[in-house]
């Protein structure tokens, strides 16, 4: 588990990949702090696990499931990426829930500064839209942000100077593509509101005692 405060910026140092899977080597120092063969980083809000390390790199392998679901493939040798350790379970947790499985990518179509600010607005495919609630959370490149404007055909965050400098995220232009994974709680009551067949659209046959819209309206008020 994270929680989407970026530690450090590494530095992707080679990429290898070899038919539809591979290996990233990535420079690093704070994330190697404590870690060990093993141990989970997320990379650009992706969940890899550390295959080998050295004194300022470590190597993760990239499965083709990887590949096809993040942006991980289109990095080139020398892109700075969002680096962050597992959170361990005293640790604070300054963003929110974030698991490193991402639901799929977006592509930025604006960026707009006003006052100290950065505006940048992102399209996704509409299973990562339906899922996006204004004043919610969002992990972009693993960063936890909070979601600012929701439209059916984009979402907008406002970045702070200190995630801008902290992250890699002001380093993209118009047209690049990100990391997306939405809020980990959202996704549960969703799917559970889909099992017990009460979403609108639904025409499962509900479970005899299973939860319903009535029930819902009756308990929330």
């Amino acid at each position: 588990m994270f929680t989407g405060i970026i530690e450090e910026k590494g530095t992707l140092l080679a990429k290898e990949i070899r038919g539809i899977s591979g290996s990233l080597r990535i420079g690093a120092t704070t994330v190697l702090e404590g870690t060990g063969i093993g141990d989970s980083i997320a990379v650009n809000g992706v969940c890899l696990t550390v295959t080998t390390m050295g004194d300022h790199f470590f190597t993760a392998d990239v499965m083709a499931e990887t590949l096809r679901t993040s942006s991980l493939g289109e990095l080139k040798a020398g892109d700075f990426v969002n680096l962050e350790r597992a959170m361990p379970a005293n640790g604070r947790f300054g963003g929110h829930m974030v698991s490193g499985h991402i639901d799929g990518k977006g592509t930025i179509v604006d960026m707009t500064a006003e006052g100290n600010a950065t505006w940048i607005y992102i399209t996704a495919e509409s299973k990562i839209l339906q899922r996006v609630m204004e004043r919610g959370s969002i992990a972009i490149d693993g960063i936890s942000l909070t979601v600012a404007q929701v439209s059916p055909d984009f979402f907008a965050v406002s970045v702070i100077p200190h995630t801008a400098d902290k992250t890699t995220l002001l380093d993209k232009r118009t047209g690049d593509r990100v990391n997306l994974e939405n809020d980990l709680v959202g996704k549960y009551v969703q799917n559970f509101l889909k099992v017990a067949g009460v979403l609108p659209g639904e025409e499962e046959q509900k479970k005899k005692d299973g939860l319903t819209l009535d029930m819902l309206q009756a308990y929330l008020g």
